[in-house]
């Protein structure tokens, strides 16, 4: 199949996100990238991807491997949603939703829980970035920290965003389905207040000790009817075992299908680009400084390509970016392809997936700034040492003011007494 790679319009957990157009089909869509040689995560997140089938994930269409210059790359195919994450939509709605679109966007992502959790897997990066805003409403998306659970209860690779984590898992303990609702619950209170669950903490050793030992939950947002903040109780249980399933949680009064109809959706999700003039013509119209800005810059973060891509977009008369046919897109033809049901041929791959590392206990365990692969801002330092006595990994990405969200690894012990932590601000 021949396909021609466009601008990047987004970074998810393990890969670098782009749009693509079918060369045959006109067909728009998304490609998840990463180089081969590192595409053990976006491997597993799309044997994760291909096992689904459900309106309210993000559609998987099919994985690839192409040689681009002198690079091999790994490549996974998904449906491209022109509206942006729910991020973008709390803001284009002035840092508030409605109840009715909390409601509506919550159910819909409970359903998709549930298909995860029917199918064994956790998420574990739930949050408003992770969920975007198709034409019929919110799909989750990004599975790059996605696990299995079956048999294992949990596991021992700990992934997410801070500020999102449920206390078992800031302690470090398990991370189940339970972890899932509670940052369900966190991501209400985002569509609520358009802020994170926790704003008065600012890094994010800061968030895990909150989160794991305070015995605090996040602040419920007052202006919420009774069942919504009930809704947030049955979420946001410190005891994981007390917290409501997915399935219990579509049974709450709160989800309740609302009589009232809700207007618009933000974008209509284009497919197809060859019968679209206004699409080619915005393709041949001259580019204005801003546009190369969205379409180039590394310097800005994804959440705000993706925000800036959709302002253009609503902006446009055809709907569409107003993207120019120059060295940003990239014709494509696969040698190798993997279970491409929508754009299938006969050629097929064969594909290492990954597995899950459990790194061996360290004698000692010393957070410092040389653990931020990226972007490590000069105002952050921590250095904190631990006593030895349970080792995990924790991949996540943290919450940074002006609300930039940075990838990290940490590798770190959890004590049974939290005091020695020292902070450094």
């Amino acid at each position: 199949m021949d396909w021609t790679r466009g601008p990047t319009i987004g970074h998810g957990a393990s890969a670098t996100i782009s749009l693509a157009i079918a060369s045959t089909s006109g067909e728009l869509f998304a490609v998840k990238s990463t180089e081969l040689s590192r595409s053990k995560l976006l491997q597993r997140e799309q044997s994760f991807l291909s096992q689904l089938s459900s309106e309210r994930i993000v559609k998987y269409l099919g994985s690839n491997t192409t040689c681009e210059g002198d690079t091999m790359l790994y490549n996974v195919f998904m449906e491209y949603v022109p509206g942006g994450a729910l991020s973008d939509e709390i803001r284009r709605r002035g840092n508030r939703l409605d109840e009715d679109w909390i409601r509506l966007y919550t159910r819909q992502i409970v359903l998709g829980l549930e298909h995860l959790q029917f199918n064994g897997l956790v998420h574990c990066d739930i949050k408003s970035e992770n969920v975007l805003i198709r034409e019929d409403g919110a799909v989750i998306a990004d599975l790059g920290c996605a696990k299995s659970v079956q048999g294992n209860g949990g596991g021992s690779v700990f992934s997410g965003t801070p500020v999102f984590m449920a206390p078992e898992v800031a302690r470090g303990e398990e991370q189940g389905f339970p972890a899932d609702v509670w940052a369900l619950g966190c991501t209400v209170i985002e569509m609520a207040t358009g802020r994170n669950p926790w704003p008065e903490v600012d890094d994010p050793v800061s968030a895990l000790y909150r989160i794991g030992f305070s015995g605090d939950v996040p602040e419920f947002p007052m202006w919420l009817s009774e069942n919504g903040r009930d809704f947030l109780d049955k979420c946001l249980r410190r005891n994981p075992r007390e917290r409501w399933t997915a399935k219990e949680l579509l049974e709450h009064p709160f989800l309740e299908p609302n009589s009232k109809q809700l207007r618009e959706f933000p974008v209509k999700s284009p497919t197809s680009v060859l019968d679209d003039q206004g699409f080619w013509d915005s393709l041949e119209a001259p580019v204005t400084p801003s546009v190369l800005m969205h379409i180039g810059s590394s310097s800005n973060s994804p959440a705000e390509r993706i925000q800036r891509l959709n302002e253009g977009a609503l902006s446009s008369s055809s709907n569409l970016p107003n993207w120019t046919w120059d060295e940003d897109w990239v014709t494509v033809r696969s040698n190798y392809i993997e279970e491409s049901e929508r754009f299938s041929d006969n050629t097929t791959t064969t594909l290492v997936m990954a597995s899950f590392v459990h790194e061996e206990e360290p004698e000692n365990s010393v957070l410092n700034d040389n653990l931020f692969i990226e972007n490590s801002p000069e105002n952050i330092s921590i250095s904190s040492s631990f006593s030895t006595s349970k080792a995990f990994l924790l991949a996540c990405e943290i919450f940074l003011p002006p609300k930039e969200f940075l990838t990290i690894h940490l590798v770190a012990t959890l004590i049974n007494v939290l005091a020695e932590i020292k902070l450094l601000h």
